[in-house]
């Protein structure tokens, strides 16, 4: 139950599925593919999809490599977030986006688990919304050359952690792909 009052929806947070993050990424074919799974099943729900992209020196504006993926499309009007930090509240519009429609709920999807993924789980949780991190539909670039985990071992122990974490008043947890099921939205 989210601690922000007047905000009975849910939204899918798809978080940095572009071409220069994937690109490195493990396992990003069947992520992509869940993720895609994810996003129609939420729009066929009438939940929103809000779409989060990275802008960095690796990632440029406008570039290839900072372009979504080609099998996610953002619809009109499905909002589309900038941010040039880890957590996607940060330095961003993303609250204001979801408090005009009444989001307190976050589905959260996206790349990299051991970055945007962590930060932007943690600063919803600490901004008062419930946050779900979809198990099978995060991924993470090898980073074990700098003294990281293995990208396995990084999603797996950020799926084992988030299950369990708690805050008063907020739920948090993972479910896969095929147990995430969007609600009809509330009406305004």
């Amino acid at each position: 139950m989210t601690t922000l009052t007047d905000r009975p929806n849910t939204a899918l947070l798809v978080v940095d599925v572009q071409n220069g993050v994937m690109k490195a990424s493990v396992d990003a074919e069947s992520v992509i593919a869940n993720i895609v799974t994810l996003v129609e099943k939420a729009r066929a729900a009438g939940t929103e999809v809000v779409w989060v992209q990275h802008t960095s020196d690796e990632l440029p504006r406008g570039s290839e490599t900072w372009e979504y993926v080609p099998e996610l499309v953002r619809r009109e009007p499905e909002p589309l977030v900038h941010k040039t930090y880890g957590d996607s509240f940060e330095d961003t519009d993303l609250e204001e986006v979801l408090a005009a429609r009444g989001i307190g709920a976050l589905i959260v999807a996206g790349a990299q688990t051991d970055a945007c993924i962590r930060s932007t789980l943690h600063g919803a949780l600490a901004r008062g919304y419930d946050a779900t991190l979809v198990a099978d539909a995060h991924t993470t670039e090898d980073l074990s050359a700098y003294g990281a985990p293995t990208p396995d071992q990084v999603i797996a122990h950020t799926n084992l952690y988030w299950q369990y974490q708690t805050a008063p008043g907020r739920t948090a947890g993972t479910l896969k792909t095929t147990e995430v099921e969007f609600g009809v939205k509330a009406p305004a």
